[in-house]
């Protein structure tokens, strides 16, 4: 059972190493993308949120 887990690491490591990494613009050009994904996501459900408790306010109050 440890031979196994010795051999698993190791090839995990082999592996690891075939790895291309994005270099720190690249991972900060996807982070950027992402947060501002986010925020525009966030705006327009808030404000479909807003309207549809506006709406939703109206018809209960007749």
């Amino acid at each position: 059972m440890i031979g196994k887990a010795k051999d698993f690491l190791g090839e995990v490591k082999v592996e690891v190493k075939k790895v291309t990494w994005p270099s720190r613009k690249d991972a900060m050009g996807g982070t950027m993308v992402v947060v501002v994904v986010v925020v525009i996501v966030s705006i327009f459900l808030g404000i479909v949120d807003t309207l549809l408790s506006k709406i939703v306010e109206a018809l209960i109050s007749g």
